[in-house]
Formats: structure tokens, sequence, C-alpha cells
């Protein structure tokens, strides 16, 4: 079937004459039909054939199809058993397509959005397959007896797995669960109350907990190696047990001291803790004492410092201070601080490379500091300001005249600025602006082949372009010989049809396949290709 010639793809409408090495020589079958399985042009006819011969790969692509019928959706789980947890995620099957004997992940999945029956879950509750019954675990609003039993649960991951989303009264229940890890579970759950959240940090108040990950299967003292050899340990690197279960009390903190929940009072001492990790993660939160981020902005770990830079409940002096801090990746995250003084943040931009991404600061700047930062004698200050979307026509056109490429290069994505503009910056700049200008989404049709064909070429620019709702064949064409680019031109519905069949035989290698999906995708190619091309 493959070997024949394919019909109405020539360039005037015509047969282009056979195509002898369409998939199955040069190409691996299943990227074309898996491309193919895809295309949101594939007939209903065409997806049923597909059906037939689904393997897992084709499979996968079919089930995001927004047209898949529910008798598609049950055919397909009927050939490709493995695609019926996606396709009840995807809202394709339903409690009445699904035995859970038969089918107990795909039964699980609909407990998992809410549309199973709640039979199932009773059934699943005391599975005696472990891993269903943690799935279960995880699933929201389940019956209460139900959430008894699991709560009763022999195996402390199951119990673990409840503990992440039971409401406040269960939650202190399972605070007192002898078993560690169902007290980290606990102390990751917002809505365990502050005082037992207090509680898991200090230990005052709850009996300890008698076993861990790690004493459960192993003889203490036992520190987990890192690099352990063994394929059935799922313990983590450096889990770690001397009798009082040394890494599982650390995940506790690890876990509370991410809790918004948790009262500022019981994780403030944490400032000095040897952990990096509790520092790290103590550095994000809000509400603690002004001493405590003092402490913090005087880490030995610029990671600690950096994540601190952003933390929205600094003060003025604690900004100003991280300003001089000598390593760069805090300093780039002050520029994130949605409060940091503008001189400050001016100052910054000077000395570290920031991105091209607006601002919080910038975006909330009021129209005096918009015109301020717009006339600064510094280019960072303009290339900051750049990056609004909002910004006067005035103010606009007079950044993206600008002597500095990349104060241009942040304002020419700029919707509403004029052609001329565009064509402006990349006769000054060429290929330093080149694939923004090909970004723009009011980049002209004409605009867009200009650039395609200019030589020597640009490569992020022809990427852009390969994507661009405006290109042209003929841009399109120019931007093939691009190997990242390539497939992203294979998928744009304006590449003309004999192109399309050309790309279909591409190599075997992984760019290739990626080449030829993207054009058995591609909503243009004819009918009478993809029907050719369907077993």
């Amino acid at each position: 079937m493959l070997g024949h010639p394919l019909p109405g793809t020539g360039r005037d409408g015509g047969d282009p004459g056979p195509v002898d090495t369409l998939p199955g020589q040069n190409a691996p079958v299943n990227n074309v039909l898996c491309g193919l399985a895809a295309n949101p042009a594939l007939p209903p006819e065409l997806t049923d054939r597909l059906i037939a011969v689904a393997d897992p790969e084709i499979a996968a692509d079919l089930t995001g199809r927004g047209d898949l019928t529910r008798a598609q959706a049950v055919a397909l789980a009927s050939r490709v058993a493995e695609s019926a947890v996606a396709l009840a995620y995807e809202g394709r099957l339903t409690a009445a397509d699904i035995d859970p004997a038969t089918r107990p992940d795909a039964a699980l999945a609909l407990l998992d959005q809410g549309a199973g029956d709640p039979a199932w879950a009773r059934r699943f509750a005391t599975d005696p397959v472990a891993e269903r019954r943690e799935k279960l675990a995880a699933c929201p609003g389940l019956p209460a007896d139900v959430v008894e039993t699991l709560a009763r649960d022999p195996r402390a991951r199951v119990v673990a797995e409840l503990a992440y989303g039971v409401p406040a009264p269960m939650a202190a229940r399972l605070a007192r669960h002898p078993h560690a890890e169902v007290r980290r579970a606990v102390a990751a759950n917002e809505a365990t109350p502050p005082a037992v959240l207090a509680a898991l940090v200090t230990g005052e108040g709850l009996p300890p907990a008698r076993r861990c990950l790690v004493c459960d299967g192993e003889e203490t003292p036992f520190t987990h190696d890192p690099y352990c050899p063994r394929t059935d340990c799922d313990l983590p690197p450096g889990a770690a047990c001397g009798g009082s279960h040394e890494s599982a009390v650390h995940g506790i903190h690890l876990a509370a001291l991410g809790n918004p929940a948790t009262p500022a009072e019981a994780v403030a001492g944490f400032a000095d803790h040897p952990s990096m990790l509790l520092r790290l993660t103590l550095a994000v939160r809000t509400g603690l004492p002004r001493e405590v981020y003092r402490r913090l902005a005087d880490d030995p770990l610029p990671g600690v410092r950096a994540d601190l830079a952003r933390n929205p409940a600094l003060d003025e002096p604690l900004l100003r201070a991280l300003a001089e801090d000598r390593d760069p990746d805090v300093r780039r995250s002050l520029a994130h601080h949605p409060r940091v003084p503008l001189d400050v943040l001016v100052g910054v931009a000077g000395t570290t490379r920031i991105g091209a991404a607006l601002l919080p600061r910038v975006a909330a700047a009021s129209p005096a500091e918009v015109e301020e930062l717009a006339r600064s004698p510094h280019p960072a200050a303009r290339t900051l300001v750049a990056a609004r979307r909002d910004l006067p026509a005035g103010t606009r056109d007079a950044l993206a005249a600008d002597p500095d490429a990349k104060v241009v290069n942040a304002v020419i994505g700029h919707p509403g600025l004029p052609e001329a503009l565009l064509r402006a910056a990349v006769e000054r700049y060429g290929g330093q602006v080149a694939a923004k200008v090909a970004a723009h989404p009011d980049a002209s049709p004409a605009l867009l082949e200009d650039l395609a064909l200019r030589q020597p070429p640009v490569r992020k620019a022809l990427r852009e372009i390969a994507r661009h709702r405006r290109a042209t064949g003929r841009a399109l064409l120019a931007c093939l010989p691009d190997a990242r680019a390539r497939p992203l031109a294979a998928g744009h519905p304006a590449l003309p049809p004999q192109a399309l069949v050309e790309l279909l035989g591409d190599g075997g290698g992984e760019a290739d396949g990626e080449v030829v999906r993207a054009a058995a995708a591609n909503p243009a190619l004819p009918r009478a290709v993809m029907a050719a091309l369907v077993p």
C-alpha cells in the first residue's frame, strides 16, 4: 500500500509521482502513524482504521484527540489495554465502560477524577495489591468508611498517601501514627491544625515514632548508600536510622517548614540549622520575624540567600543589603523581588545578567517611573522597561530606535510596532534582533520571507519563522535546511503538500523521526495521502 503513488500532492494540484521510499523504508512506520493519530484533520473513518492497528505508542497519540468519540475510546481501550488509564483521565471513558476486576488501574483513574463508582472504593480499600490501596488513598472525596479503613492500613505508605489530603480531625489523629512516614505526610497537609504542626516540629505532646522506612527493612544503625546498586531498593539516597529515625525526622521538619500553616514561632529556630534543605525552605517563608530574615541574609550558602532575595516579606534595608551581595545569583533573584526599590533594581541590572523577562517591579511601575526608565542614560534601565508590552506608542517607538541592540531586542516584540521600525532594526543590528523580529506577531508574510531568505541565514530566526502563523510556503521551504526549524516547518499548515510528502520519507534518525511525525500530523496533508498511509 505504501509504495504506490500518492494522489493530490503536486504543487499544481496534480500527482507528484511515486513515493517509493515513504514510511516503512527510510522512516519507521510508527513515526507516520503516530503523526497521523495526532493530526486534527484526520477523518473519523481513518481514526477507526488506526485504532484497529494501534500499539501503545499510536494509542498515546489517539488518546489526546479532541474528536475521539466514546465508541472509539472504548474500542481503543479494548485494543490497547494500557490506554484505558489515559482515556479515563481524559474523560473519554465512564464508569459504565470499566470493569474494575479487569481494568483496576482505569477504575482507580476514574475514582481519582471523582467519576468512579463509590462501590469500587470499598473494593480497592481491601485490595491485596498494596499499590492499588495506595493509589486509592490519594483519590479525593472518598466515603468516610473507606477513609477509616485506609487509616488502619498495615502498610505505612498507604496511610501516608491518605494523610496528605485528609481534613483536620483525621490529620490530628494520624499525627500520632507510630510510623514516621505518616507523620511526614501530616506535616505537609495544609489542613493539619497549627498546634499539631508545631508538635510535629518540636515533638512535644506526641508519642515518639516507632518505625521509619529505613528500619522497616534494615538493621539499625543503617545509612543508605547514595549509589545503592540494588534495583529493588526504594530508599532515598542517604536515608539513615540509628534508632531515632534521623532522616525521617528531617523529612518531617522539611515538610512542616514548607507548610504555610505551621506557626512561625515553631520554625524560626531553624535559621541556623546545619541542614541546607531546611534553611532553603525557611528562606521562602513569609510571616517570620525580621531577625530570622537577617540571619538568613548572612547565610554562608548563596542558594539560601538567593531564595531569600525573592521573599516578598523582606523590608527595604534587607533588600538594599542583598543588592551588595557578591554572588550574581543572589542579585539576580533580588531583581525579581516585587518591591525592590527602583534605583536598586537599576543598579543590579547594570552589574548582573538578568534575562529578558518582564520583572515584577517594572510591571508595577507608575507611568512616571516608566518614562524615567525609558529616558535613563543607562542601557540596562531602558532594557528593563522595554520588556513591558503596554508602553505608550511614542515611548515604544523611541526604544525601538535605541542605539543599544539589547534595548531594541527587548522592545522589538511589542505589538503594534510599525513594520518600518522592524525592518530598520534588522538593517541596523542584523542577526542580533532578527529572531525577535521573526517572532513578532504582526510580522508580515513579506517580512518573514525576507528574513527566511537572508544570507547568511540566522538560525534562531528560521525557527521562529517556522512556527509563525503568517509564514508563507516560500518562507517555510527556506527553513527546512535548518535541523531545528525543520520539524516546526513540517507541522506548519502553509507548507506545500509536495514538501510534506517528501518529509514523510525523511531518514530514520531521532531528529528525522520528529520531522516525519510533524509532517504526518500536519492538517494540510491531503486526505488521499492520509488514506494511503493508514493500513
